[in-house]
């Protein structure tokens, strides 16, 4: 008969979060933010509160011979795709208070987010958690006795009993707070072999959250990490890659070995910049970083094909004339003003072409990848956007394997054997311009 081995995820354990920039003390467990304190501090939208708290990314991370492994969490379920929060952002030091309708994206409804299992570096099981509360089933929890208010059992079966190495994605789009990890082993520390891999801090947009993928896993950073063998810190904030400063200094204080920033998409949504701004902001935000990380390689990454916003400049909301079932959002603003500094995303990735090109001559590990080589006009006439501007779960695969390729493939900006003489030299498509 096995042992059943419960763990707190508050404190020192054998169990690694990872991906996450701080972590929260609740009454009841942890909650992981990824943004620190500092920068939430400053952040007056709520959206952007509810997107930081989406733990897209984070991972727990742990060794057992278990075959069975439960994870106790209360959740908080997110909202359509792209769409605007319920309201304002809940009180995240007490996530019993979040309205259960709000969130950034992901499905709405009874599934309050998805889990992936991982072992031994495969995905092995993917889990669509029920709501917590009144929804939830004491009877879930098996193994262990009834569960407090609120709280919902995740449970993997079907393990092998032998020593593997298990990661649990969270999910990326839906809050959840930490309570317990159980198994019907012992958990112990994750495996160290070798060389720790590089840390990845990526920044973006709704997509680099993972929009449209079916699992945390599925979210492209996510795809392109696990192909590289990086390990991922997702600051893909739905509908917030603005260039705040906020975000800046909290990739500085972030250690890093790679960093990566794809912009454009939501500065066209939320019209957001003219060309008159868009340069110094860049370049602001650039700065800020490489205080912090004075040398490491530094991607800038343009918007991926989107027709609607191609020479149409922002603001984008739901088109009211869309056909059919479901959101189609569009350009609303008025192609005769980018002839007076509206941003379309042409625009936008000529202005970062150009902002990466004119400090290349001083910054020998920065480095663009144009958007369009990830997702371009014949990946829309294949994968279309679904809503018109988030991919769809296969687009994202797509996204992440063509990005591990020309970011971290040989001779990319992020193919550590290369950086330097060889990713200088411009070859492939991440390149230093100029």
């Amino acid at each position: 008969m096995r042992t059943w081995t419960t763990e707190a995820l508050a404190g020192e354990g054998p169990v690694a979060l990872r991906g996450a920039l701080e972590v929260e003390a609740t009454a009841r467990g942890v909650l992981p933010h990824r943004l620190p304190a500092a920068a939430r501090a400053q952040v007056s939208d709520g959206f952007c509160a509810l997107a930081e708290a989406q733990p897209s990314g984070v991972r727990l991370a742990f060794r057992t011979e278990a075959t069975v492994v439960e994870l106790d969490v209360v959740p908080f379920p997110g909202a359509p795709a792209g769409g605007a929060p319920a309201g304002d952002a809940p009180a995240l030091a007490d996530p019993a208070g979040a309205d259960p309708a709000a969130g950034a994206f992901g499905p709405p409804g009874p599934c309050a987010g998805v889990y992936d299992l991982v072992v031994d570096g495969r995905l092995t099981a993917r889990i669509a958690a029920p709501l917590g509360g009144a929804g939830a089933r004491p009877e879930a929890r098996r193994g262990a006795g009834g569960a407090p208010d609120g709280v919902v059992a995740v449970r993997f079966g079907g393990l092998s009993g032998r020593e593997q190495d298990v990661e649990i994605w969270l999910p990326h789009a839906a809050i959840v707070e930490l309570v317990a990890l159980r198994a019907d082993a012992p958990l112990r520390p994750p495996r160290a072999a070798g060389a720790p891999p590089p840390r990845w801090v990526h920044h973006g947009s709704s997509i680099s959250q993972g929009a449209g993928a079916a699992g945390p896993t599925g979210a492209w950073p996510a795809v392109a990490a696990r192909l590289a063998g990086a390990d991922l810190v997702n600051l893909g904030l739905s509908g917030n890659a603005l260039l705040d400063p906020f975000t800046a200094r909290a990739i500085r204080d972030t250690p890093a070995d790679l960093i990566s920033v794809k912009v454009g998409i939501n500065i066209v949504a939320l019209d957001a910049f003219r060309l008159r701004t868009l340069g110094p902001a860049l370049h602001g935000f650039l700065d800020t970083v490489r205080e912090g990380h004075p040398t490491a390689p530094l991607l800038v990454v343009s918007p991926l094909h989107a027709p609607v916003v191609e020479r149409v400049p922002g603001p984008m909301y739901p088109d009211p004339d869309a056909p059919g079932p479901g959101v189609s959002f569009r350009g609303f603003g008025d192609p005769a003003e980018v002839a007076s500094g509206a941003l379309t995303l042409t625009t936008i990735r000529r202005e970062l072409g150009r902002v990466v090109a004119q400090r290349a001559g001083t910054d020998r590990n920065l480095y663009y990848l144009d958007g369009l080589a990830l997702y371009g006009e014949r990946d829309f006439a294949e994968l279309p956007l679904p809503d018109q501007l988030h991919p769809d779960d296969a687009a994202q695969r797509r996204i992440g394997e063509r990005f591990a390729r020309l970011a971290f493939g040989p001779g990319g900006p992020f193919d550590t054997a290369s950086t330097g003489a060889d990713a200088a030299s411009g070859r492939g498509v991440a390149h230093r311009p100029g």
